[in-house]
C-alpha cells in the first residue's frame, strides 16, 4: 500500500486533459502513490494552474478542446523551462511524437497506456531530479558545455534548453563514453520501463540531440550509431 506523504511533501501532478474518464482514473491512481494532483480541461485552463501551482510535473494532453498540445506545450515552457512534461497522445505517428518533442515535451505516451508505466516514468524522473539538486558535474561534449543543474548547453554566447530526458541520456553516454550502450539498457535506465523492440523513445531523443549537439546532424561526430544494438558517446 502507498504511503501518503503530508501535503508539504508531496509532488504536484498537472493533467491537461479533456476525457473526463483518463482525468479520473490517472488522479486515483496518482494520489494513492501519494501526488498531490491538479486538471484542468483546456489549454488555457491548464496554463492558469501551471502559474498557480508551479507543478513538478505535467501530463499533457496533444488534442484539446481550445488549442493543441503543442501550442500549450511551448506556453508551458515559457512559464517553466524545466518541468518535466509527458505529452499524451492518441498518434502513433513518429512525426508527431518528434514534433512534441522539439517544442518542448520530455516525452510521451500513445494512448491506450500502463498508468502503471506513466507513474513508473514520473517516480524515475523525480529520483534522478533529486541526484541532480546535489551535483553540478559540468562536462564538455565537443565544443559544447553540458550544465545539468542548469538544463543547458552552451558554447560561448549560444545556450540551448536541455530536456529533463535529454541531459540523462547524455549524462549516461558520457559515463560509458566511447562504449556502445544498448537501446534496451537505456530505455531501462532512464524512462525507468521494461526493453520494447517497437519503442522508437531512445532513437528519437537521439535525433533531437544531434540536431542540437552537431554540426552536422546527418553525419555525426559525438553521438554514433551501433547499428543494431544501440548508441555510444565520443567526446
Amino acid at each position: 500500500m502507498a504511503t501518503v506523504p503530508p501535503n508539504g511533501d508531496r509532488k504536484q501532478i498537472l493533467i491537461i486533459e479533456d476525457e473526463p474518464d483518463i482525468v479520473r482514473g490517472l488522479k486515483d491512481a496518482l494520489e494513492f502513490e501519494g501526488f498531490q494532483v491538479h486538471s484542468a480541461e483546456t489549454g488555457d485552463g491548464g496554463l492558469n494552474l501551471a502559474k498557480e501551482t508551479h507543478p513538478d510535473c505535467v501530463l499533457l494532453d496533444l488534442m484539446l478542446p481550445d488549442d493543441n498540445g503543442y501550442r500549450v506545450c511551448e506556453s508551458l515552457r515559457e512559464i517553466d523551462p524545466v518541468v518535466p512534461i509527458i505529452m499524451l497522445t492518441a498518434k502513433a505517428q513518429e512525426a508527431d511524437k518528434i514534433r512534441g518533442l522539439e517544442v518542448g515535451a520530455d516525452d510521451y505516451v500513445t494512448k491506450p497506456f500502463s498508468v502503471a508505466e506513466l507513474i513508473a516514468r514520473i517516480n524515475a524522473i523525480f529520483r534522478r531530479q533529486a541526484r541532480l539538486a546535489t551535483h553540478d558535474d559540468t562536462f564538455l561534449i565537443g565544443s559544447w558545455e553540458i550544465h545539468p543543474r542548469k538544463h543547458t548547453m552552451t558554447r560561448g554566447r549560444t545556450s540551448k534548453r536541455l530536456s529533463f530526458y535529454e541531459l540523462e541520456l547524455l549524462k549516461l553516454l558520457r559515463e560509458r563514453a566511447e562504449e556502445a550502450v544498448s537501446r534496451d539498457e537505456l530505455l531501462e535506465k532512464i524512462w525507468g520501463v521494461q526493453p520494447n523492440p517497437q519503442s522508437r523513445t531512445v532513437d528519437n531523443f537521439i535525433v533531437k540531440l544531434r540536431r542540437k549537439l552537431e554540426e552536422d546532424n546527418k553525419n555525426p561526430r559525438h553521438i554514433l550509431t551501433v547499428y543494431g544494438f544501440g548508441y555510444k558517446l565520443v567526446p
